[in-house]
């Protein structure tokens, strides 16, 4: 028979096997990431021609067992069946293993055979095999698994060629009937289950729900048939267990049997294991100490990277919307188009821009660290303390990644293979301070922390406001995982891969992947939101008597600039400056933070203003805090309106770098700020106590409208961003009542 359809093949294995190395080699550039409905499983899609042929290739996730616990794991299993409506049944199943360890790799595809479709094993890393002493006869293995055993070497590209041959003629040949041989009383009572469901349930999930003791097949299928089906099912299991055949015990020992059988008969292992160089470097990085030094060291290193090495291209990115927002606004009639364009579009676009090349960096990182073999060592030395709080070691470095930017973080937690893990980590990601908060910090601690103070204090205090984070995140993720999360504790597995050099186009790859990624579909999401918020500060655009405030604002800048021009030039001959030429320079700022009090987010501030007073906050603060949820740094540019001083760029607070006129602007925030403070009975008294409310508010409240659509697209639905932003706003809300009370208890203790 000749095959003229395009032919699927599903591309299986654990994790660390090679499994994506081999689908990038054999599908190039020609894929995508497809995401299935509900769940928040991804997989990837290559298509490519071999032989005249084409082959759509899809990538599942890595897995150790066909026993789904969840939706999101029972997506694979639904896949293979052709239960998949989006996906048709794929031809042949490709089952990559590991060549240095058949005997537990061999498991997988023990079950993929119980399928009923065609299967080609792919024995990969050869060469770590050979290193190892280890010499496979892929014939004799092939004939004692009774399916095709190619060996390859993935990252070089060795046996392709062989490997394709064995996938067109799986697909033109009958299914092999190898396959692990259950105990009679098994098979009895399967036969009896599948009298029950008839041709409802295929007869691998009929298996499944017996193996699989609380999994999500034995869930689906009791919520389904109810408590009639339960006892069949209880007094099948209680039979096995009295016929020595308990489950799932039965499972694990059957086939392990039966791997261990092939593998002995075509597998020669040195009789003593030599060491490798793999070994005695883990003797150094899994050690207790020497080894979290060593990962503490490359963390230190990986987000130096993200800060100084994304600087110069954030920078640009930063310059280019600046440029691009100026010509535009000398290009367009003032108005609410010009306003849109400028304040609502462009710069809408470049806050989310701004944050690509830390997110390159960042998955350029996690690659290199994937590929060569450490991120699995790092997970394994964080799992002790992540444990402790839920979690495993695998969500540590996405948590950490936070601290920079929550959207990098959150994306990086697709190498947390458990959907609860994964989600709970999720959840806790924003808690972490990340960079965009610091300049909300700075500002007010310069403010009030200061003058009075001892040295050390700002410091102190900073470094407190981060450790909120670091505290809260793994006390929520606890709660998490015993109440909303709540399940089984995953046992976690976590292979130790041999240390191989990286795949620069593999690496190249994930980052322009997680870059393009995020650019599409966080961008469209603050795009929006920053387009509301200008909405928001723009309307009403008109002052009592029906002028629009962008016709006085412009009049205004004309007049500035002739004030400015003569200010310039009294001071040059020594004359004293007149006030009203001083009052006419700031009439343009005056004008903007007039505009602004009158939006419809000034009004917002004023009717809201009664549920910020417990916190210490009055209209104005509530304001900038409202107008900074679509994205944190938003509050120190709204200040800035709100106070008269003008607009203010959050990157000039606290950086000597700044250009004069940004860091002049910034400087007199600050002293706007404190100056309106003092004036009010309760700023002026308690000052200190309403700036720690502010700051705990934002250490704790998710502002960033990014990481909400971030969380959207990980977990493919709204609840969890609807969640995560209500709970941290409570939590954010709590904080600041209890630092701002506190503070006001000690400040009236003290005075």
């Amino acid at each position: 028979m000749i095959l003229t359809k395009t032919l699927t093949v599903a591309l299986v294995g654990n994790p660390n096997t090679g499994k994506s190395t081999l689908f990038n080699a054999l599908s190039g550039l020609r894929q995508r990431v497809g995401n299935f409905p509900g769940v928040t499983v991804e997989m990837k899609k290559g298509q490519f021609s071999a032989e005249g042929k084409t082959i759509d290739l899809i990538d599942l996730p890595g897995t150790y067992s066909l026993a789904a616990r969840s939706p999101d794991e029972m997506v694979a299993v639904d896949l293979l069946l052709g239960r998949r409506p989006e996906e048709p049944r794929p031809d042949v199943v490709l089952s990559i293993v590991d060549a240095t360890n058949l005997d537990r790799h061999l498991y997988l595809m023990s079950q993929l055979l119980d399928l009923g479709e065609p299967v080609v094993v792919a024995v990969n890393m050869i060469d770590a095999a050979e290193a190892q002493g280890i010499k496979i006869d892929c014939t004799k293995l092939s004939e004692r698994l009774g399916v095709p055993v190619i060996p390859i070497q993935a990252n070089k590209g060795v046996g392709l060629r062989d490997l394709m041959r064995a996938v067109f003629a799986a697909a033109e040949s009958v299914p092999s009937p190898q396959r692990p041989v259950f105990p009679e009383a098994f098979e009895k009572e399967i036969a009896a289950l599948q009298t029950e469901f008839g041709n409802e349930v295929p007869g691998f999930l009929t298996r499944r729900f017996l193996l699989d003791v609380g999994g999500y097949i034995e869930h689906w299928l009791l919520g389904k048939h109810g408590d009639k089906l339960r006892q069949k099912l209880i007094s099948a299991r209680q039979r096995l267990t009295e016929a020595g055949c308990a489950v799932p015990a039965v499972e694990t020992r059957t086939r392990f049997g039966w791997v261990r059988s092939a593998v002995a008969a075509a597998v020669v292992k040195p009789t003593v294991r030599p060491v490798t160089w793999t070994d005695k470097l883990d003797r150094i990085l899994t050690h207790r100490f020497w080894g979290t030094l060593i990962f503490l060291v490359v963390m230190f290193l990986m987000f130096q990277s993200i800060f100084l090495w994304a600087k110069p291209a954030m920078d640009a990115i930063d310059g280019v919307r600046e440029k691009a927002a100026k010509a535009l606004e000398s290009a367009m009639a003032p108005g609410p188009l010009q306003g849109l364009v400028v304040d609502g579009i462009i710069k809408g676009v470049g806050s989310v821009l701004v944050f690509l090349p830390q997110i390159m960096i960042l998955f350029g990182f996690i690659a290199v660290l994937e590929d060569c073999g450490y991120m699995a060592r790092a997970a394994f030395l964080m799992d002790r303390l992540m444990s402790r709080c839920g979690l495993s070691g695998k969500s540590f470095i996405p948590l950490l990644s936070s601290v920079a930017c929550a959207v990098p973080g959150i994306m990086a937690t697709r190498v947390i293979e458990n959907r609860r893990d994964r989600l709970a980590t999720i959840m806790v990601a924003p808690l972490m301070s990340c960079s965009a908060r610091l300049p909300v910090y700075v500002l007010l601690i310069g403010a009030f922390l200061k003058e009075g103070y001892s040295s050390w204090v700002p410091g102190f205090v900073l470094f407190g406001l981060y450790m909120i984070g670091f505290t809260v995140a793994p006390l929520v993720a606890l709660l998490l995982k015993r109440t909303l999360l709540k399940g089984a504790t995953p046992v976690f597995v976590m292979e130790l891969p041999a240390y191989r050099r990286p795949a620069i186009r593999s690496v190249l790859r994930r980052m322009s992947e997680a870059g393009w990624a995020f650019v599409v579909r966080a961008g469209t999401i603050i795009l929006a939101a920053m387009i509301l918020v200008w909405a928001l500060l723009y309307f009403p655009h008109t002052d009592a008597a029906g002028t629009p405030y962008y016709e006085r604002i412009e009049k205004a800048d004309q007049e500035a600039k002739e004030a400015s021009e003569k200010i310039k030039g009294l001071k040059e001959s020594g004359q004293e400056v007149p006030e009203e030429l001083e009052a006419a320079t700031a009439e343009p700022d005056r004008l903007n933070g007039e505009w602004k009090r009158n939006s419809l987010l000034g009004r917002a501030g004023l009717f809201l203003e009664p549920a910020f007073r417990p916190l210490g906050w009055d209209w104005k603060i509530g304001m900038a805090a409202l107008a900074s949820f679509p994205a944190r740094e938003v509050i120190v540019g709204t200040l800035g309106l709100i106070y008269d001083v003008g607009d203010v760029d959050s990157k000039a607070i606290g950086d000597d770098t700044a250009d004069e006129e940004a860091k002049e602007k910034a400087a007199g925030l600050t002293k706007a700020v404190k100056d309106d403070w003092s004036k009010d009975p309760v700023r002026g008294k308690y000052g200190v106590a309403v700036a720690m409310s502010l700051m705990v508010f934002f250490a704790l409240c998710c502002q960033c409208a990014s990481t909400l659509a971030v969380i959207r697209r990980e977990t493919k639905s709204w609840l969890w961003p609807a969640f995560t932003f209500t709970y941290m706003t409570v939590l954010a809300y709590l904080g600041a009542l209890l630092a701002f009370q506190l503070g006001a208890i000690i400040t009236d203790a003290v005075g």
